[in-house]
């Protein structure tokens, strides 16, 4: 990797480009509307950690409102943009990602989605005048990718031999559980245009997501690459209409490696804005993660040791994106 020297760019990266980028065909599907839906979602989660949702029951009319809501946000002043505070690690952001120096071409939107109590951010939304509109998309959108995740999730429990009971969903749909909603802003960059055609800027750089899953729907713009097992990094063709859904470290640690927490960064194309809608489901902050017994094979051993999710969550704050988070807590 290179640093740009424009100032303009504020020290971020830059990834080399290759003359033709390895397309990813082989992202896995999973129709929602299928017998094999829980066979073929367990086989993503193992061999990518990462896979498609279609046949999802979320109207496109919603998808596209809701992303209607964000590039308005995101064209209005900066002034108004930052009055929604900084985050910390709730609010407007640019540039700057976490407290440990990570930099990308980005702009983003971070609310706790906790249900109970709602985000003080999310109130004061909605009682603001210029973006109850704002609001009232926003609630119906992450109701629907609620219900979205606790179908994938029951799912995942089927397809993995779990009784019923005793499901991974548990983790993350109770009343205190820990989620986080984030909406990410890709401007074009056209000084880069004429920079070095080499090389794209680093809009989000590697990283796993801490939580159990999370819920990604982006526009038609390019831009997000996963790495395979031989790290080999592959571009993700854009659907509008479908959901992608990424397995998180603690989903890792609750299958005792079985399935994969899928390393991800996203590239700036320099051409057109992209604009993605994460929805990171995490557990109650006193929520004991350790491999599920039952999901331990006879004669295995746990590979990892058992902590909260509030002790991972600090533990990951004190990182930068590409480090291993995990490996403190492996046995």
């Amino acid at each position: 990797m290179v640093v740009l020297s424009n100032q303009e760019f504020d020290q971020i990266s830059l990834i080399p480009s290759p003359n033709k980028p390895t397309a990813f065909p082989g992202v896995p599907v999973v129709d929602l509307a299928q017998p094999d839906a829980a066979a073929t979602l367990v086989k993503a989660c193992e061999e990518f950690g990462f896979f498609k949702i279609t046949n999802h029951g979320v109207s496109l009319e919603l998808m596209q409102r809701m992303e209607a809501e964000a590039v308005s946000f995101f064209n209005s002043p900066l002034v108004d943009k930052e009055k929604s505070g900084p985050p910390n690690p709730l609010g407007y952001g640019n540039k700057k990602i976490g407290s440990n120096g990570d930099k990308g071409w980005v702009e983003y939107l971070v609310f706790s989605v906790c249900p109970k109590p709602l985000s003080s951010m999310l109130i004061n939304l909605l009682h603001q005048p210029s973006t109850y509109s704002f609001s009232c998309a926003l609630k119906e959108y992450l109701s629907a990718i609620r219900k979205l995740a606790s179908q994938v999730l029951e799912l995942m429990a089927e397809g993995l031999g779990m009784e019923s009971g005793e499901g991974i969903s548990k983790f993350v749909m109770g009343e205190e559980s820990d989620g986080i909603f984030r909406i990410n802003h890709y401007p074009p960059y056209p000084v880069l245009q004429g920079f070095n055609c080499d090389y794209k800027l680093t809009g989000f750089g590697e990283h796993t997501d801490p939580q159990v899953i999370s819920v990604l729907r982006s526009n038609n713009s390019p831009g997000l690459q996963i790495a395979l097992k031989d790290g080999k990094w592959v571009s993700v063709s854009p659907d509008e209409q479908s959901f992608f859904i990424n397995v998180g470290d603690s989903l890792q640690v609750l299958t005792n490696g079985r399935f994969r927490s899928v390393r991800h960064r996203v590239v700036a194309n320099g051409r057109e804005s992209r604009v993605s809608m994460i929805y990171f489901f995490g557990p109650a902050l006193r929520e004991k993660i350790y491999p599920l017994p039952q999901l331990v094979g006879e004669g295995d051993q746990s590979l990892y040791k058992e902590f909260t999710w509030g002790e991972f969550k600090k533990a990951a704050y004190k990182t930068r994106l590409a480090d291993n988070r995990l490996g403190h807590f492996e046995k």
